[in-house]
């Protein structure tokens, strides 16, 4: 069975997310984007949890569902301690099959960390100590470090990462299937670490509010099952995992080397000839993906390893429009042609990827059309992201946005 998956995203109880992270919003979010299976995100958090046991109906495979769309049971934590004398951060995603397990996983780890401070909450522990004490609550449950090149919280970012998932979890690296490459990096990228083949790649939107789920997401001919992603994800059989969707990943907000406070954007090139410090302020600057991927690559760009999934770029649809209109993509006029044309045509995903422009025109703007088109052709122009800032797109104008340096939100 074909369908569409979106593991990673937030609740209303983890920090800096929307108050309308809540079941109804989620569902109806993920039918417009076109997402088939979501993530519930936080179930560490007891008074999530305590919702999601309300209201999703378990449909026996392991997977739950809620007015027709599917949900898998899963949550993001931090891990921040040191090892070998160096301070670390990693986020790691844990899928379960069950609330039985949940509540095991959960029992584990509310010995280390109040469950109620956040939705994605902290350990001051190891990340192997907490991949042990996972799986040892739950054989079926699985670990996917989480956006894994981000500077600041992920298994091999440049400031507390690692150069490897296995001198993170050690041992526990044997029952690890997959990793999220994140906003910032797509599977070409990831490609060149030769220690990466072992892992399924996955994307995921990690979205904080309900328009942006399904901005990265994960294109399955599988069952639709959790035994039937878990076996997709570990054996890596070709075709169960299609495609996944992506990010310009020059649009990741961690792509290129810089410092936000002096508005200095590097390549790594740059970095390089000015020994990782500002130009302008003289303190170190913040080393992006693009970075950390060329210092741990032992293969050149424009490298595809063997049986490759494939993966398809996109920029959002509200995104499109807003360009196309000359206004924010948040305005009330880009969202409500962004419904006219959903009402009209299909979810975002199947317009942005699979529907035929004579399909789209009669239904979509002629300049929005032209946006689309314009995106799957890959003609467009990126101002790349750096140090916490997004990259900038412009579809339209080869000197920028139309309306200026348009930034997509954090969330």
């Amino acid at each position: 069975m074909r369908f569409l998956a979106d593991f990673h995203i937030h609740s209303k109880y983890s920090r800096a997310t929307s108050k309308d992270m809540d079941l109804a919003h989620i569902s109806e979010w993920a039918a417009l984007k076109g997402i088939d299976l979501v993530g519930t995100g936080d179930f560490t958090h007891p008074f999530w949890l305590s919702e999601l046991k309300k209201k999703l109906k378990d449909d026996g495979s392991g997977l739950f569902e809620l007015s027709g769309t599917k949900f898998m049971l899963t949550t993001e934590i931090c891990n921040i301690f040191h090892h070998d004398g160096k301070l670390r951060k990693v986020h790691t995603m844990i899928f379960s099959p069950s609330f039985k397990d949940v509540d095991r996983i959960n029992a584990q780890l509310s010995k280390f960390s109040d469950l109620l401070s956040d939705g994605r909450p902290v350990f001051t522990i190891p990340a192997k100590k907490t991949a042990e004490m996972i799986f040892s609550a739950s054989s079926e449950a699985m670990i996917v470090p989480c956006h894994i090149w981000t500077p600041w919280f992920s298994v091999l970012g440049s400031s507390g990462g690692f150069d490897s998932v296995e001198e993170c979890f050690e041992e526990y690296t044997r029952n690890i299937y997959a990793v999220e490459t994140g906003l910032s990096s797509d599977p070409a990228m990831n490609w060149r670490v030769s220690s990466l083949d072992k892992f399924s790649l996955i994307s995921n939107s990690d979205a904080h509010s309900p328009s942006k789920i399904g901005r990265e997401a994960n294109i399955f001919d599988a069952q639709l099952t959790y035994k039937g992603i878990y076996r997709a994800l570990k054996e890596k059989e070709a075709g169960k995992l299609v495609s996944t969707v992506e990010f310009f990943p020059q649009e990741g907000k961690y792509h290129f080397d810089g410092h936000r406070n002096c508005k200095v954007c590097l390549s790594p090139k740059e970095t390089k000839k000015k020994r990782k410090k500002c130009p302008q302020c003289g303190k170190p600057v913040t080393v992006g993906v693009m970075n950390r991927v060329d210092e741990l690559a032992d293969r050149e760009e424009g490298f595809m390893r063997k049986n490759a999934v494939p993966f398809k770029t996109l920029v959002p649809l509200g995104e499109i429009i807003g360009q196309a209109l000359g206004r924010s993509s948040e305005s009330a006029a880009v969202q409500k042609e962004y419904a006219n044309i959903i009402s009209r045509v299909g979810s975002e995903l199947k317009i942005l990827l699979d529907k035929p422009a004579e399909e789209l025109s009669g239904f979509v703007g002629e300049r929005t059309l032209e946006g689309i088109l314009r995106v799957r052709n890959k003609e467009i122009k990126i101002s790349p992201g750096y140090d916490g800032e997004y990259g900038t797109i412009s579809i339209f104008n080869a000197s920028g946005p139309k309306t200026g340096r348009e930034q997509i939100g954090l969330f």
